[in-house]
């Protein structure tokens, strides 16, 4: 277990430029493999940075040795690598992008999205979702869904996902196991709840001992796995949210996250009535609760935090903690815009959330679409009765350069794993887009400009328009 911990704790790091970076000549060694072509990716907030003939060498652990941004059709590296078999070359219609990182994935609820999303979380939880996820008791059913969820999120280009299961430890282990066979990079979470008066009781951990040593129990488990000694699927502490968590099971999971180092994911501040209801049992926020316990720190991922106080929000910061936006689903659960932009401005670490099945749709670009639309919607204001002066919250909006990097940077970041960059050091998780597929949506001229072509990607594709994607410079999907 010492070597997996290892493996966990390189995975977390951040990565240093490899010393062949940016040199002229490139000495194909075995294993590793070459592409060349257009690429974009977005390493500061607010801009993209255009790879126009960008080569990239990847290694026999998928990761990037070296990468040159505009490598001539002429060169003789390229006829190389072309000539050893080892060169994907990508057409003037394709682009090539940074895998996209998911912050927020319910697995369970996946045969439930698109459903009863007229009713208000506290219910929806209750009616529909609690009962569903006490099916995963039945490890083939268990199966079936997740290996179903872990093939579409990987057809719609999310090669890292943060998944919530269910309290079934064997289910949960299941889809441990589902990720690292179809290679996904994935942070798997045995969902803890304890909490009687907001856990059926069909749907409950019969005790916080019993919940803190299942979660051990997976811990120990996805760090054992046969062929994950890379670390490619890593174990989180997942308490679901404090409503359902006794303090008995919050203080201990904490302890758990401390010592074995694992990441932490919980919701956060969601919506009026899940932030009403810590206020009223605690008399603190869930970020103050949560940091008492222990659950705060530089992995802790916080779903949603749509009500945080300026006091919460300096607390995160402080703590290095990230935030899932998740903005299609808060348009149906929050009640509430999040302040996006000036959390940004604060120097939060936020990436982007599905929140299947809260939000309807696997695709990430949708996540990413939605989340400039809400921050227009913020910025405008949505009562027409109000004059425009005072109807919104000037200086709101963010365009579709920070929505890109929210769905891969930024979640590389939050997670502090060397993913959503192409840079020495890091993973070759990416995806080729592809203007003019049959059944795409996606159109574009190669003489286009590139980043009005990347605009045109996050605002219309979708997983029609995804020709490859790699995890770890494994092919994972190919049309």
């Amino acid at each position: 277990m010492a070597t997996a911990r290892r493996a966990d704790s390189l995975a977390r790091r951040a990565p240093a430029a490899h010393p062949l970076a940016g040199s002229a000549q490139e000495r194909p060694v075995p294993g590793d493999w070459a592409i060349w072509g257009r690429a974009v990716h977005a390493p500061v907030s607010g801009a993209v940075e255009v790879l126009p003939r960008a080569l990239m060498i990847v290694d026999a652990q998928g990761t990037i040795r070296e990468m040159r941004p505009d490598v001539s059709a002429h060169d003789q590296s390229l006829g190389s690598w072309r000539a050893r078999g080892r060169l994907t070359e990508l057409s003037p219609a394709q682009m090539l992008l940074p895998g996209m990182v998911d912050l927020h994935v319910h697995a369970p609820q996946f045969p439930q999205a698109g459903t009863a999303l007229d009713v208000p979380l506290e219910d929806w939880l209750q009616r529909s979702t609690f009962p569903l996820e006490s099916r995963y008791a039945d490890l083939d059913f268990a199966t079936e869904v997740y290996g179903q969820l872990v093939e579409t999120l990987l057809a719609h280009g999310t090669t890292t996902a943060l998944y919530f299961a269910t309290i079934h430890l064997p289910a949960t282990q299941r889809l441990a196991q589902i990720c690292l066979e179809r290679g996904q990079r994935a942070l798997v979470g045995r969902v803890a709840m304890d909490h009687p008066d907001q856990c059926p009781p069909f749907y409950r951990d019969p005790s916080a001992a019993q919940a803190i040593a299942d979660t051990r129990a997976l811990i120990d488990f996805i760090r054992a796995m046969p062929g994950n000694e890379a670390g490619l699927v890593c174990p989180v502490v997942t308490p679901r949210f404090v409503p359902a968590c006794t303090d008995a099971l919050l203080e201990g999971l904490g302890g758990l996250a401390r010592a074995c180092g694992c990441h932490v994911q919980t919701h956060c501040s969601e919506s009026d009535w899940e932030h009403a209801h810590v206020l009223a049992r605690t008399g603190l926020t869930d970020s103050a609760v949560l940091d008492r316990h222990g659950l705060l720190g530089r992995h802790s991922v916080l779903a949603h935090a749509n009500f945080l106080e300026p006091a919460d929000r300096a607390l995160i910061h402080r703590q290095g903690a990230g935030i899932a936006h998740c903005p299609l689903s808060n348009a149906f659960f929050a009640g509430a815009v999040l302040p996006l932009r000036e959390m940004l401005a604060e120097g939060l670490h936020i990436g982007l959330g599905s929140d299947i099945a809260g939000g309807p749709s696997a695709s990430l670009f949708a996540q990413a679409r939605m989340a400039v639309v809400a921050s227009r919607l913020r910025e405008t204001g949505t009562d027409s009765r109000k004059p425009a002066s005072t109807r919104g919250t000037p200086g709101a909006r963010i365009d579709f350069r920070t929505a890109f990097r929210l769905a891969t940077a930024g979640g590389g970041e939050v997670l502090d794993l060397p993913v959503g960059l192409f840079r020495p050091g890091y993973a070759f998780d990416a995806l080729v887009v592809e203007s003019g597929l049959p059944e795409g949506d996606l159109r574009f001229q190669p003489e286009e400009p590139a980043e009005t072509m990347l605009e045109k990607i996050v605002m219309t594709a979708g997983r029609a328009d995804i020709a490859r994607v790699w995890v770890a410079g494994r092919l994972v999907k190919s049309r």
